[in-house]
């Protein structure tokens, strides 16, 4: 999601991008779709699962869902059926680890949306980033670390994060200072010096000015420089998609492949790794602070309650 006035942005959308995009965009879905259909649905569907059996051999009685930002399971669906559970408490986390107002911001847009038409609200508590937080650092670094003893370590590590419009950090957004943050913490943890690393960012469409530097020129720029092994890492996405699965593992590999460059290796994204869903567990756990999610739910006081006031001419509950 970009920060255009709704209005500008459906024209764009729907006079230009859709038209050009949508053959294109249908051939890359296609090359990264796998058996079980799109890596993003099912990485996500994977880590909810991973997270809640974690949480619940921690003792904790709640349910993980998952709802995706665009697309099915939607945000409004999956509050609506927690609505029709009783469910009182939410915990809102974007998997957006540094935060944005085009995606964080957004998502919780579409939660405040559900809300305004809904008459029984839920608890609710966000967490909007995490892009600092120890125990996501480590499993970066843990993942990069088991990746190198299999194969070696790079002459450059790219850390390549989503872009956005330049504009966007003009007009305060913490985003692009988050993304830097992110890297710096995961080079000392990877114990790698300032010359070992750069942070780019990628997926920049039209002709205004977007965070710089961008990935793709970083590494057919490299590339002329000599550098004969890059390894990328995408910190910015949870789950692999097309951002990282084409753009990056296809697109971004031969840019810097037909510049001269010897090596280029893509690493993949956190995903569902046991050690990130334990450590994401814990993350979520922190926040669940204060609300008591280790006892099991009453059902025969719920079904009491309910009798009670039905008693006294309450209709529609949920």
């Amino acid at each position: 999601m970009v920060e255009i006035p709704k209005p500008v942005w459906w024209l764009i959308l729907n006079a230009v991008i859709l038209p050009i995009r949508s053959g294109r965009s249908a051939a890359k879905y296609a090359a990264v779709w796998t058996p079980r259909g799109s890596p993003l649905l099912t990485g996500t569907d994977d880590l909810s699962k991973a997270v809640g059996v974690e949480l619940a051999q921690r003792g904790h009685h709640v349910q993980v869902r998952y709802a995706m930002r665009y697309g099915n399971p939607s945000v409004a669906g999956v509050l609506d059926e927690l609505s029709a559970q009783n469910v009182t408490r939410v915990l809102l986390v974007p998997l957006y680890p540094q935060y944005c107002a085009a995606t964080t911001a957004s998502t919780i847009d579409a939660v405040n949306a559900w809300m305004g038409r809904t008459r029984r609200l839920p608890e609710l508590r966000v967490l909007n980033h995490f892009h600092d937080i120890p125990a996501y650092i480590d499993a970066l670094a843990l993942k990069i670390q088991g990746y190198w003893r299999q194969h070696g370590r790079p002459d450059k590590l790219l850390m390549s994060f989503h872009g956005m419009p330049a504009r966007t950090l003009q007009l305060g957004d913490p985003y692009h200072c988050e993304c830097h943050k992110t890297a710096r913490l995961l080079a000392e943890r990877l114990q790698i010096p300032n010359a070992g690393y750069q942070v780019t960012f990628q997926s920049r469409f039209g002709k205004q000015e977007w965070l710089q530097p961008y990935t793709e020129p970083t590494l057919q720029e490299l590339a002329r420089q000599g550098v004969e092994r890059v390894d990328v890492t995408c910190p910015g996405f949870s789950i692999d998609c097309l951002e990282t699965l084409e753009e990056i593992a296809v697109e971004a590999k031969q840019a810097f492949l037909s510049s001269g460059g010897g090596e280029f290796h893509y690493i993949d994204c956190l995903n569902a790794e046991t050690h990130w869903a334990q450590a994401f567990a814990g993350l979520l756990e922190a926040q669940l602070q204060g609300w008591d999610t280790r006892s099991p739910p009453d059902t025969t006081a719920l079904m009491r309650s309910r009798s009670a006031a039905q008693a006294l001419g309450a209709s529609n509950l949920a």
